[in-house]
């Protein structure tokens, strides 16, 4: 395999969407509030994706180090584990890649202020921190508010914090579906690798709490997700546009209630797609009101 093939493979290009969806959604919001800054959200994007980037490598690092990631892993392949690069470049390109969104926090701060490093800050630890450190997130269940929050809220309102100078009603409501379908991508990754987390001590949701409880929680993750969109509706009304995503729920939803182990692995990128398409409808309908 080529380097540039490996590399590509490490930084998991298919996830960055959850990254610059909620970018997206709060630009939409600041559009439509009449603060649209083209810099300022363009920086907002590039320090969300190398965040996301970064939080990649460092679970690659980490899943294999705590032996999460072995030979009987069941999703896509990751670098460390298949020997494809060298743990400890790995981690340097982690390391760079939350380097490179600091970097792009400083316009970030300038504009937003305090509330800005704040909010930085803490996205940069808890990309580290989800399977690094001394409590890793991810190992002790924490993963899924973790991915509701930073996905959804932070992102969003975040985002059009820097653009507006303020919070308004409608990113934050916008930000619920976001943050909810973001969570349920983690949720299909943790049902699918409950065997072999189960083996490394790795404590997700999905192995405290079972597979039953991992199938409510999806379906009921979708369900609030597009019935949020009605409440959004009230608010803005062209944001009802994101039911246009709906069937793209039912195959994953089937998948979700009845496979195991590697069948899972098409759910998976089904809810990705889902959580991409259904992100750029609602922007596209709050920015026509812009």
């Amino acid at each position: 395999m080529s380097s540039v093939r490996a590399w590509l493979m490490a930084t998991r290009p298919k996830t960055l969407t959850a990254a610059a969806v909620p970018v997206a959604v709060g630009s939409a919001c600041a559009a439509r509030a009449g603060h649209f800054e083209p810099v300022t959200a363009l920086a907002a994007l590039a320090g969300a994706l190398f965040i996301q980037v970064g939080t990649n490598l460092t679970n690659d690092y980490y899943d294999f180090v705590k032996g999460a990631d072995d030979a009987e892993r069941l999703g896509p392949k990751r670098v460390t584990q298949s020997g494809l690069i060298a743990p400890r470049v790995v981690l340097g390109a982690a390391v760079l890649s939350f380097a490179l969104a600091a970097l792009c926090g400083v316009h970030l701060i300038a504009v937003g202020g305090w509330p800005v490093l704040a909010i930085g800050v803490a996205s940069l630890a808890c990309g580290y921190l989800y399977t690094g450190g001394p409590f890793p997130l991810a190992y002790h269940g924490l993963g899924d508010p973790f991915v509701f929050v930073f996905f959804g809220p932070v992102a969003v309102i975040g985002t059009y914090w820097v653009q507006a100078g303020r919070v308004d009603l409608l990113p934050v409501l916008a930000s619920v579906p976001v943050g909810l379908l973001a969570s349920a991508l983690l949720v299909v990754n943790n049902l699918r690798d409950i065997p072999t987390d189960t083996r490394a001590g790795k404590r997700t949701l999905a192995v405290k709490l079972g597979e039953r409880f991992t199938r409510a929680q999806y379906a009921a993750l979708l369900l609030v997700a597009f019935a949020w969109a009605g409440v959004l509706g009230v608010v803005a009304p062209s944001a009802l546009v994101m039911l246009l995503a709906l069937p793209l729920a039912l195959a994953p939803w089937r998948t979700v209630m009845e496979a195991k182990g590697a069948a899972l692995n098409g759910a998976l990128a089904q809810t990705a797609r889902l959580h991409a398409v259904s992100g750029a409808l609602l922007a596209a309908g709050l920015w026509s009101l812009g």
